[in-house]
């Protein structure tokens, strides 16, 4: 990628001397400028705390569009490389998402608890870099195909399916939910690998050092070869998101946190999450969609016990100001979270602490990125204007997956009913202890295919994430692996080629269309039906009489069609059976004239 290093020497009259400021990166639309400055001198552990005592905001404008977007603390700058923890190095990413001038102010305050106010103006100037101004041209970006920086950011548009903001095109996805201490790994800096928190579950992710391939990024001399290693060979899959915790002290791992250590949640380890933004960066260069979950069940009350109080804000502010930029993600406020268990680690939290949750993120979010949160408990006390989410990640409990399809389906019309329809993906389809097992534990996955695969999709929904249960090698927190699962993404591969290729947004779920028990209907009345059917019997179906329309068989299996195609006259209709009666088939019914449709 081609690198645009500007210096700029700014005046400031308020201030004795010159500062300087860097800016990094091309200067087009949906593509991340990193603004530097030299300020204070300090250090993770100091007092004040950089990270509670300072606040750096950069105001970015362009004609109507207006956006404040925060900045951190970045230590010598090259944190990721020299594991440094002092220095005097502040940042700023932007992603632009309008073509021309844009001008920037610089705001850099000071004060107890400034970086978590919700009234920053009544603070003082901290000098340095307050008050910089300037201007930058941005021309539109140079990239296509899959490269996210050709789409633009993934948003909400008030429907079932998330949308890209440069294309329009409707996103869906299937991926990897597992392992949830995803950044439980050795090469990442920190304290985590021998603080006597369940130590032996720190990854090494050695079976894709295969996968990394020259050219991709590392730090230190070659760490970090592994887990992009792995995020490559998941993207070669043809697997476009993948998901992580960011906070699961107290939880069943207790490796992964942003902070310098297990006990204070106001100092942050600025190498280790540099080293962070190097995997999730790679990631959207691989045209992933990144799952932030930022708590799990057992610690939603460890930071100001449940509330969106000092600590929790800043957490999240860290989180903004650092991974925000990427195109493609959503904020996950809890995995399993509310009240819906006797046993508990932490407090549970209430209705109006998931709302506070979400009222910070809508609030302070300067993309307004994909909000989400996972059951525990229901999401009945969220649905329409009682809460900021814009969708939710499901999960289900059943260890023959027969809980996705009819789940999506209900929270998707439950949505809609109350005046702000969610985007649904279900995220950890299946039950605890098994779910989605190893290839060699069953080869095939014909239930987990079936029920959860295309019983999503089917539904409505926008994609699966894969979770991987506990009683199997390669488990929700051992694995270090995806080839454990390679035959799920071709499975999985097959499914989402197939509905990119659907006017899903156009389409219903109506499975009274057909008459089997366990078959979906998925159609744009008149034009395109879908049914997916578990066994491959012959059925009747009542087309349109003015239309002829042509049918084929998809094996969703293989991701091939079979047979040939044929054509057959609207009305009362009897489709022959598939060919082989013990298999689940997709059967696709177009109507003749539709040319838009390409298979």
């Amino acid at each position: 990628m081609k690198k645009y290093l500007v210096l700029l020497l700014v005046f400031v009259s308020a201030m004795p001397q010159m500062r300087a400021q860097e800016i990094n990166g091309a200067y087009q639309k949906w593509h991340t400028l990193s603004f530097s400055f030299k300020g204070p001198k300090t250090e993770e552990n100091a007092q004040p705390n950089p990270f509670t005592s300072y606040r750096l905001d950069i105001l970015f404008e362009n004609e109507d569009e207006k956006v404040w977007v925060p900045g951190y603390f970045a230590a010598d700058g090259d944190a990721a490389n020299t594991s440094a923890s002092k220095g005097h190095i502040w940042r700023v990413h932007f992603t632009p998402n309008k073509i021309g001038k844009w001008t920037y102010k610089v705001r850099f305050l000071k004060g107890e608890n400034v970086a978590v106010s919700d009234a920053p103006e009544l603070f003082e100037s901290a000098g340095f870099m307050d008050g910089i101004t300037g201007e930058f041209e941005i021309s539109a970006s140079d990239k296509a195909a899959d490269d996210l920086r050709a789409k633009g950011r993934l948003q909400y548009n008030g429907t079932r399916y998330l949308r890209f903001a440069e294309t329009g095109e409707v996103f869906l996805k299937t991926g990897a939910d597992a392992p949830e201490n995803l950044l439980a790994y050795q090469d990442f800096d920190g304290t985590f690998h021998t603080d006597g928190h369940k130590d032996h579950l720190v990854k090494k992710w050695e079976a894709h050092l295969q996968d990394w391939r020259t050219g991709d990024p590392t730090w230190q001399d070659g760490k970090g070869k592994a887990l992009i290693g792995a995020i490559n060979y998941l993207a070669a899959q043809g697997m476009n998101a993948f998901s992580f915790l960011t906070l699961n002290i107290v939880g069943d791992d207790q490796n992964v946190f942003p902070y310098v250590d297990y006990t204070d949640y106001t100092r942050f380890d600025v190498s280790k999450l540099a080293q962070w933004e190097i995997i999730f960066a790679h990631g959207e260069r691989k045209g992933m969609f990144l799952h932030f979950k930022t708590q799990e069940v057992e610690n939603q009350g460890l930071l100001d016990k449940g509330d969106t109080g000092r600590e929790r804000r800043l957490y999240y502010r860290e989180l903004m100001a650092r991974f925000g930029h990427h195109l493609a993600l959503n904020w996950n406020l809890g995995e399993e979270n509310g009240l819906w268990t006797k046993r508990f680690r932490t407090v549970p939290q209430t209705t109006a602490q998931r709302i506070a949750m979400a009222d910070y993120f809508a609030e302070n979010d300067p993309y307004q990125h994909h909000l989400v949160i996972h059951n525990g408990q229901y999401y009945d006390d969220l649905l329409g204007n009682k809460s900021k989410l814009t969708g939710i990640s499901l999960q289900t409990h059943q260890v023959d997956f027969r809980q996705v399809h009819p789940h999506i389906l209900h929270w998707l019309k439950a949505s809609e009913e109350a005046g702000r329809p969610w985007v649904v993906s279900c995220d950890e389809p299946g039950d605890a202890k098994h779910s989605l097992v190893p290839d060699k534990d069953n080869p095939t996955h014909d239930v987990a295919r079936a029920a959860a695969l295309w019983g999503t999709f089917m539904a409505g929904g926008t994609g699966v994430e894969w979770y991987f249960g506990y009683d199997h090698e390669h488990s929700d927190l051992t694995c270090e692996d995806w080839r454990s699962r390679h035959e799920m993404w071709q499975q999985s591969r097959y499914a989402l080629q197939f509905f990119r290729k659907l006017p899903v947004d156009q389409m219903i779920a109506d499975d009274d269309f057909v008459a089997g028990k366990n078959d979906y209907c998925f159609y744009k009345k008149g034009e395109i039906y879908v049914i997916y059917q578990r066994k491959g019997e012959a059925f009747t179906v009542d087309l349109p009489k003015a239309k002829t329309f042509n049918i084929r068989w998809y094996n969703p299996r293989t991701g091939k069609f079979v047979k040939a195609q044929k054509a057959v006259q609207g009305g009362l209709q009897e489709i022959a059976a598939a060919p082989e009666l013990d298999k689940d088939w997709t059967i696709l019914i177009e109507d003749a004239a539709n040319t838009q449709i390409n298979f």
